[in-house]
């Protein structure tokens, strides 16, 4: 019917949900068309041919069938990258799950966007061989270098080397994100108070690659003051919390 085609695309898996007795419906961020829902039939069944490849966060190239209604249907799956020592982990898949649902909130239209699918494709790469915290995963460095690398490609990049309110480059204490960044002692009455290794670990994370912030030794409150822009930047210019960064 007119339409209706089957097209190939690489894709992660966000989130998977059961659906009757033996179909998943799962979210999934593509390549070419951003994110979409798609139905995978059968999958749970033991001699499904998709076996475990269609799992969270593995990285796959699809066959896809656009049918009639919302959902498309899985056709085929290649396993390009199973990411499977995440899962086996339960701090690294707690970390993965974060990035999964920053994702489905900040570009949860189909429309593709490479910048944000290499991202996520390169943390969940760097996540395979990421060592362990014994902190709150919310507060790990890669995790959070991430979602502002994210924020940052979904057009809310925080300024943070002057005041954003009369440009002042000294005495930055607090963050506002209605105002779109750092502010001095004379404008932080309603803003987030922040540390100064808070405000440098913020930028840090901004502008350098994600492998950096493995290798970084942030501090507890730098840490703790990244994850606060982080999430008073959702609530602002989205109007949501991550319920992976709670749990």
């Amino acid at each position: 019917m007119a339409g209706r085609r089957t097209y190939k695309t690489e894709a992660i898996v966000l989130r998977s949900i059961r659906f009757s007795e033996a179909d998943r419906i799962l979210h999934l961020y593509t390549a070419d068309r951003g994110r979409i829902g798609a139905i995978a039939k059968g999958v749970r069944k033991t001699k499904s041919r998709f076996g475990g490849r269609l799992e969270p966060l593995s990285h796959v190239e699809l066959m896809l069938h656009e049918g009639g209604g919302e959902l498309q249907t899985i056709t085929g799956v290649e396993l390009l990258r199973s990411h499977h020592q995440v899962r086996e982990s339960g701090y690294r898949l707690n970390v993965g799950l974060i990035a999964a649902e920053a994702m489905l909130r900040l570009f949860g239209e189909p429309e593709a966007n490479d910048r944000a699918f290499g991202a996520l494709a390169r943390f969940l790469d760097l996540l395979d061989d990421a060592p362990t915290r014994e902190a709150r995963h919310a507060l790990d460095p890669l995790a959070l270098s991430f979602q502002l690398k994210l924020l940052w490609l979904a057009g809310y990049l925080p300024h943070l080397t002057s005041c954003v309110e009369c440009g002042a480059d000294a005495e930055l204490i607090g963050f506002s994100a209605r105002a779109g960044g750092a502010v001095c002692r004379d404008h932080a009455r309603e803003a987030l108070r922040l540390s100064p290794e808070g405000l440098i670990a913020v930028e840090q994370m901004l502008s350098t690659p994600l492998a950096a912030a493995i290798g970084t030794a942030f501090s507890e409150r730098a840490l703790r003051d990244a994850l606060s822009v982080v999430t008073s930047s959702y609530e602002e210019h989205g109007g949501f919390r991550l319920r992976t960064l709670s749990a």
